[in-house]
């Protein structure tokens, strides 16, 4: 299949609150307006809230009876994109995102034919929200785990909104999404797309 700059994508989102639905969320707020970002680049997929479903701890691909992850990396790898939205928890990604990121540990250990990676030619970003300080050392910390775990980062592959240190407002609180939020979250729609549409079009080469 020839892969032109309208072929089209899939992407999903895994937001990361603490809070299960319906309770409101700043992280799934965020998530949304970036896959609504990247629907204007020809990108389709879903929302998962991983508090909704039973992700059991651990760093196998499946952890038994009743765990969920298996269903959801099923998603993640008939995608082209992983969005991970979550908040800012004392200083650092959720205590959700970081069982996430442990789950794709299990990457590691999994490869093609070719000995690449099966998450190799899909590309990553990150939604951070938080009312307190933080949002580049958490997105640090996810960019590294998402490395390791073979995914690709575009440029300026976070988008992130923090509100004033040691007060109540929430993303989801404000009257409208400050445009350099709104920037931000285009900017990594574009550069997100673009990178996932090249490596459609020339994958990574086999691992020696």
């Amino acid at each position: 299949m020839e892969i032109t700059s309208k072929t089209p994508l899939r992407a999903v989102a895994l937001v990361c609150t603490l809070s299960p639905s319906p309770a409101p969320s700043s992280s799934q707020l965020l998530a949304e307006q970036t896959m609504a970002a990247l629907a204007e680049h020809g990108v389709t997929g879903k929302t998962i809230r991983i508090a909704d479903h039973d992700v059991k701890s651990g760093v196998a691909i499946d952890m038994g009876h009743g765990d969920a992850w298996p269903g959801i990396r099923d998603t993640i790898l008939g995608s082209d994109i992983l969005i991970l939205s979550t908040p800012v928890w004392l200083g650092h990604p959720s205590s959700v995102a970081q069982r996430v990121m442990e789950r794709l540990n299990a990457e590691l250990g999994e490869s093609d034919d070719e000995g690449r990676m099966l998450t190799y030619g899909k590309v990553a970003a990150v939604c951070v929200v938080g009312n307190e300080d933080g949002a580049h050392k958490v997105s640090a910390d996810l960019f590294q785990g998402l490395g390791d775990t073979g995914f690709s980062l575009a440029p300026n592959a976070v988008t992130y909104w923090v509100g004033e240190s040691m007060q109540r407002t929430d993303y989801q609180d404000l009257d409208k999404t400050p445009e350099k939020t709104a920037a931000t979250t285009r900017t990594l729609a574009a550069n997100t797309a673009h990178l996932a549409r090249q490596l459609k079009a020339a994958p990574y080469p086999p691992s020696s």
